[in-house]
C-alpha cells in the first residue's frame, strides 16, 4: 500500500461513524434513500456478479476477478473488510481506488446524506457504487458485507449472476442461530431469472437456497448437480453443461479453494453477454491472489526472527468452518511440522475454531496485539484450547519462542482473525 495517503478519506469515514449508533444495523431503507439522492448509481453499473456466503466469499471474488481479467475484461471489485487501508475495498477497472477519488466520492455521499442516520458500511457502499457507475468496466464483482437479504449491496435489482459460497455458523447475533436462518439471509440475494451458482452446502442450507430459487424463479447451479470439480492428474477438472475444463491447481492453497474456484467458474459461465475462453479459466486460477488466505509471507520483521529454511503463513479464518478447513490443510501437509499462533476477536467460537486444528499443531500459542480490534485475551484462548495453548503474549514473542525451541525447520501459521491479519500485513507487504 505504499504511496497511499489515507488521512483525508479516514477523516471522512470518522465523521460518518457518528451518524448511526451501531456499526451494523441491517436494513435497505437508509441506503435506498441515499442512492435516490445520488441519482441511482446502482442502476448504471456494468454486469454484476453478486457474491454471498459465510466462508470463501473473498476467495471466490478473487478467482472471478482473475478469470475475467485473463479474458481481457475490465473488472470493478468491491470487498470487505479491508486489512490495511480502506482503499483495498474498491478496485476500479483493475486498479485500487486512489485517495483523491475515494475522498471525493465519500464527501459527495456525505453531502447527499446530510445528518440522516446511516451506517458507515451503507454510506461507503453508496460511495463505491457512485465510483463504479462512472468508471467504464465490463464486470463488477460485488461481495456482500454481512448476510445478504438486508445487506447494503443488495440494492442491485438485477445482477447478471449471483453466487453463494459455503454457509456456516457465524454472526449469529445478526443472522439467526440456525443454519437455515443464516441460509435464508444469504439466499436473499437471489433475483428472478438471475442464475445463482453455489458450492457444497449442508442439506439444511441447500434446502433453503433451493426453496428461495423456486420462489423467485432463479436458475440454480449447484455443485454436483449442475457442475462438478475435482482432482484430475496434477490439476483439477471442471464440468458442466457447457463442457469440460482441465485446470491447474488454484494459486490459493487448500482443498476448500477448489469449491470456491468452481463457484466462480459456474457463475461466470452462467452470465449472458460475456465470453470467457477456456484458457482464461486456467490462467485465472493460476494467478488469483487474496491476502491472508493461507498466504505465505516472504519478508518482514517476523521472518527476521526465523532461521533459514522456516516458513511463515497467515490466514484470517475465524469460525468453526474455517477451523475445519485449516485443520484439513494442516493434516494434508504434515511435513515440515506446523506451529500455530492464534489471535481471536472477542465473541467468536474459539473452542470450535481450535478443535480441528489442535491435533495437527506441533505447538499452539495464544496472542493478542495491542492494536488488534476487539482482541480476545490470550488467557481466554488458552481456556478454549483446554489448556493446550501457551501464551505468547504477542505474535513476535510466540514466533521467537518457537524458533528457539524447535530443533528442525518448521512452518508457523498465524491465524484466527482478519483484524490480526491486518496488523501483521502492515509490516509484511
Amino acid at each position: 500500500m505504499a504511496g497511499i495517503v489515507a488521512a483525508p478519506s479516514e477523516a471522512v469515514i470518522a465523521r460518518l461513524a457518528r451518524l448511526h449508533p451501531k456499526l451494523i444495523d441491517l436494513s435497505l431503507g437508509r441506503i435506498e434513500r441515499l442512492l435516490a439522492r445520488l441519482g441511482h448509481p446502482e442502476r448504471r453499473l456494468p454486469p454484476v456478479l453478486h457474491v454471498a456466503g459465510t466462508n470463501g466469499k473473498g476467495s471466490t471474488c478473487a478467482f472471478a476477478r482473475a478469470i475475467a481479467e485473463a479474458a481481457g475484461l475490465r473488472v470493478h471489485v468491491y470487498t470487505s473488510p479491508h486489512l490495511v487501508t480502506f482503499h483495498e475495498r474498491i478496485r476500479l477497472a483493475g486498479t485500487l481506488v486512489t485517495e483523491e477519488a475515494l475522498s471525493a466520492a465519500l464527501e459527495e455521499a456525505e453531502a447527499a446524506n446530510g445528518e440522516d442516520p446511516i451506517t458507515v458500511f451503507e454510506i461507503t457502499t453508496a460511495a463505491a457504487l457512485v465510483l463504479f457507475s462512472r468508471v467504464p468496466a465490463d464486470l463488477l464483482v460485488l461481495e456482500v458485507g454481512l448476510g445478504g437479504r438486508l445487506d447494503a449491496t443488495n440494492v442491485v435489482e438485477r445482477p447478471a449472476a449471483t453466487a453463494i459460497t459455503h454457509i456456516a455458523m457465524d454472526h449469529m447475533e445478526f443472522l439467526g442461530d440456525t443454519l437455515a436462518s443464516i441460509a435464508f439471509e444469504k439466499a436473499g440475494i437471489l433475483k428472478p431469472s438471475v442464475p445463482c451458482a453455489t458450492g457444497r452446502q449442508e442439506e439444511e442450507a441447500i434446502e433453503v437456497i433451493r426453496a428461495r430459487a423456486r420462489d423467485v424463479g432463479a436458475p440454480l447451479r449447484a455443485r454436483d448437480e449442475a457442475w462438478t470439480i475435482g482432482p484430475h492428474g496434477s490439476g483439477l477438472r471442471y464440468a458442466d453443461a457447457e463442457g469440460t475444463l482441465d485446470l491447474p491447481m488454484p494459486a490459493l492453497p487448500g482443498v476448500h479453494q477448489h469449491d470456491n474456484a468452481g463457484i466462480a467458474i459456474a457463475a461466470l459461465r452462467a452470465m449472458r453477454g460475456l465470453a470467457f475462453p477456456a484458457e482464461a479459466f486456467a490462467e485465472g486460477l493460476a494467478r488469483a491472489r487474496w491476502p491472508a488466505r493461507m498466504q505465505r509471507l516472504g519478508r518482514g520483521p517476523l521472518l527476521d526472527l526465523l532461521p533459514e529454511g522456516w516458513e511463515l503463513w497467515l490466514d484470517g479464518g475465524h469460525n468453526a468452518d474455517a477451523g475445519r478447513a485449516l485443520g484439513a490443510h494442516l493434516a494434508a501437509n504434515p511435513s515440515p511440522p506446523w506451529h500455530v499462533v492464534v489471535g481471536m476477536k472477542s465473541g467468536k467460537q474459539t473452542a470450535e475454531f481450535l478443535r480441528p486444528i489442535i491435533p495437527h499443531a506441533a505447538s499452539l500459542w495464544a496472542v493478542a496485539e495491542p492494536d488488534q480490534h476487539l482482541a480476545q485475551a490470550p488467557e481466554a484462548i488458552v481456556a478454549a484450547s483446554g489448556g493446550v495453548a501457551r501464551i505468547g503474549p504477542r505474535v513476535a514473542d510466540a514466533v521467537a519462542a518457537i524458533a528457539r525451541e524447535a530443533r528442525a525447520p518448521a512452518r508457523i501459521l498465524v491465524c484466527g482473525s482478519l483484524y490480526l491479519a491486518g496488523v501483521i500485513l502492515r509490516d509484511h507487504t
